[in-house]
């Protein structure tokens, strides 16, 4: 099996400690989450100001399936939301294919 925190080409190695949630927010709020009807660099309505999940008991599937990898050592240190969204799409190229982008 691949390591999830191996990180691609290009990119600098991640700490091997840092593979759990780091609860930055990044996956409820960058991608797309049709289960929700929750847009593409959009904050789930259901994520908080400290960026826990107000259903973590009741989330969907897809939400569930979620696993951290060498993403989250990406986005989780930069200190706000908004720009852990931002690193985000730009790092799967989505940056412009957000509604009302910049």
């Amino acid at each position: 099996m691949a390591d999830r925190f191996q990180p691609p080409p290009g990119y600098p190695p991640r700490s091997v400690l840092a593979r759990d949630c780091t609860a930055c927010g990044a996956c409820c709020s960058a991608p797309d989450i049709h289960a929700l009807q929750k847009p593409l660099g959009v904050p789930c309505l259901h994520l908080d100001a400290g960026c826990l999940c107000h259903i973590y008991d009741t989330r969907p599937q897809v939400c569930r399936n979620y696993q951290p990898d060498w993403v989250c050592g990406e986005v989780a240190p930069i200190p706000t939301l908004a720009g852990r969204i931002r690193r985000f799409l730009e790092i799967y190229g989505l940056e412009r294919e957000v509604v009302g982008g910049e």
